[in-house]
């Protein structure tokens, strides 16, 4: 029973590192290439990192395993960590963060601009 479950939070802690990493990286260097400065520091990189390890692994680490588990039948030794549905869910997710997160990069407001805009007939 404990050993499906350690397997299952490794899976989850995998599959969430992985995708916050990859929007990191992308991020950093599509922020980088386009703006000629990074939207994430090298220091921010680190606590982004620091504070995701710590909690995942804590919320992962904390979960008690289940009788459901020994209803499954086990893996087999040649079964990929990263599964074909894991991979889906990583792409997805990423896919999703970046569409938000490009959004706010290049779409939103800079700061003051709303300010200017709305007065715009005074002179700003």
């Amino acid at each position: 029973m404990w050993g499906r479950n350690v397997y299952d939070s490794i899976s989850k802690f995998l599959q969430f590192q992985l995708t916050v990493n990859i929007v990191a990286v992308i991020v950093a260097f599509t922020g980088a290439c386009i703006t000629q400065d990074s939207p994430l520091k090298a220091v921010q990189m680190l606590w982004v990192n620091l504070i995701m390890d710590t909690f995942a692994s804590l919320a992962l680490a904390t979960e008690p395993p289940t009788e459901a588990l020994l209803l499954r039948k086990p893996y087999g030794r040649n079964k990929p960590l990263i599964s074909r549905t894991m991979m889906k869910n990583i792409l997805g997710h990423a896919v999703y963060q970046l569409t938000l997160i490009f959004t706010l990069l290049f779409v939103g407001e800079k700061p003051g601009q709303a300010r200017c805009s709305a007065h715009k007939e005074r002179g700003c």
